[in-house]
């Protein structure tokens, strides 16, 4: 029998286990999976958490019942990791429990914090070092919060008494019985902590974000092992042989190792990764530097724009405001309207991501009329994706990068053929839609499957047809849309300031 790869997907409103079958040429088929929905806490305004123990408890729920689905965990070769990114966690190295809720990527309440380091000056030599700009969408300022929010955690994480890490860093500390505080170099490359020239954390960041070192996990590539899964909680003790963040793991699983390659994921939010090869870039348009895999030897460099509310967008649609029941009805209703109306909705509920980077910014909707109603406040939601990913792409262009003609979409919100479509006319690029979904788990899992041997490299990769929307929009009809946008936009932000 052909050996399995279990991918542990770690999201920001699931946790989710799948089972791939390696096959043939590299083919990794999946062959079971189950999934548990993630609890989102708000304790206060612009602030989002999570319960780590939670999702300790639903990682391991799931995996267990994959691999009983699955036929038992003979069959296991390796383990792959995949995670929200930047989601920072505390916990107590003695009993292994969490010290505070975790603090979500999407979560502003350091806002204050970064902006005061952006004043002093010291964005020019963060974004230098780190490729990122100074907000508190990175772990850094995260960690700072909690080692002050938690009673003497400062001082017990200097002893080494108390860890911090990402979602990847707390789960593997679980599967090995804390055995191994480790991350992988795409995780690290988000916390502002990481020299992205050295892949090592860097004393004088961790000093300027008064973060203690010793409760730094090490840093590892991405097929690295990185420990072993206590055999009490499988039956065995299954390598963990891969790991990356989410967005870096879809970026493999779509296949783009190649500078130019380009994908976005929308899920909660929607994250543009574009390979820029063997050499990181720097960006002059508030893009960020991160690296897109590191394993073995080769390290590939990626720039990123990151979109704060994208499936969010449509939950506050079905949650928020009931216009719908079910995240789908989202897409008849829009089809339904000959255009817009010209109602704009700027999703800022977290604030707004790159090119903007405006942490206070709020939801803002323009252009409402008595013939407003909830049709166009559904087409308006989903319109701003593909708004946002054209602000992207844009940004990427003026860094450099040659125009897109293909790109790579993944995740929940692709299911809608009418936001996709609108994507490929505002963006003027050709969309393509993998028949398999799950780009993340997959990524995870073909790290894994290097790391124990079972493929030769990442390059191997079979790619079932996929679905295509290519732009029929004509120029005067995109150029108008985009002016109502940037005015929307211009709207949202004056209103913060």
């Amino acid at each position: 029998m052909k050996p399995l790869i279990l991918a542990i997907d770690q999201g920001t409103t699931s946790t989710r286990a799948i089972a791939f079958e390696c096959g043939d040429g590299g083919r990794l088929r999946p062959v079971a999976v189950s999934q548990i929905e993630l609890a989102q806490h708000f304790p206060k305004p612009g602030w989002v958490e999570h319960d780590a123990a939670e999702i300790w408890a639903a990682t391991l729920q799931t995996c267990r019942e994959v691999i009983r689905k699955a036929g038992g965990v003979g069959r296991f070769a390796a383990v792959g990791i995949t995670n929200q990114r930047e989601t920072s966690v505390i916990w107590d190295a003695a009993t292994g429990e969490p010290l505070h809720r975790a603090i979500v990527w999407q979560d502003r309440r350091t806002a204050a914090a970064t902006a005061k380091l952006a004043a002093a000056g010291h964005e020019p030599m963060v974004q230098a070092a780190t490729g990122l700009i100074l907000d508190p969408y990175f772990s850094a300022s995260k960690f700072a919060w909690l080692l002050d929010a938690v009673p003497e955690a400062r001082e017990r994480a200097e002893r080494g008494e108390v860890k911090l890490g990402t979602i990847e860093t707390w789960l593997i500390w679980k599967l090995t019985g804390g055995a191994r505080h480790v991350t992988d170099a795409t995780n690290a490359s988000r916390t502002s902590l990481m020299d992205l020239a050295t892949r090592q954390w860097r004393p004088d960041l961790a000093a300027l974000f008064n973060v203690p070192m010793a409760g730094l996990p090490d840093i590892r590539v991405c097929a690295d092992h990185f420990g072993d899964c206590d055999p009490a909680l499988f039956g065995a003790a299954l390598p963990i042989h891969g790991a990356a963040g989410d967005q870096q793991a879809a970026l493999v699983g779509h296949g783009a190792l190649k500078p130019g390659d380009a994908k976005i994921t929308y899920g909660t939010g929607a994250f543009l990764v574009a390979n820029v090869g063997d050499t990181p870039v720097a960006s002059t348009s508030r893009l960020l530097g991160t690296l897109g895999y590191a394993v073995g030897g080769q390290a590939a460099w990626a720039l990123e724009g990151s979109i704060f509310s994208a499936g969010s967008a449509i939950q506050w649609l079905r949650d928020g405001l009931k216009v719908i029941s079910e995240s789908r009805q989202s897409e008849a209703m829009a089809q339904g309207l000959k255009d817009n109306g010209g109602v704009y909705l700027v999703p800022g509920f977290t604030g707004l991501g790159a090119p903007w980077w405006e942490p206070e910014a709020r939801g803002t909707i323009t252009g409402l009329t008595r013939d407003s109603g909830p049709a166009q406040m559904v087409r308006a939601a989903l319109e701003s994706l593909a708004y946002q990913t054209r602000d992207l792409l844009d940004a990427l262009e003026r860094d450099g990068a040659p125009r897109l003609k293909v790109l790579k979409v993944d995740g929940g919100v692709t299911a809608n053929a009418f936001a996709m479509q609108f994507v490929a006319d505002i963006c003027e690029v050709t969309v393509e839609r993998p028949a398999f979904q799950e780009m993340t788990a997959l990524g995870a899992a073909r790290l894994a499957a290097l790391g124990v041997g079972l493929i030769a490299d990442l390059e191997d990769h079979p790619v079932e047809a996929p679905a295509r929307w290519t732009p029929r929009m004509g120029a005067d009809e995109r150029e108008r849309l985009l002016k109502g946008w940037r005015g929307a936009v211009k709207a949202a932000i004056i209103a913060a300031q």
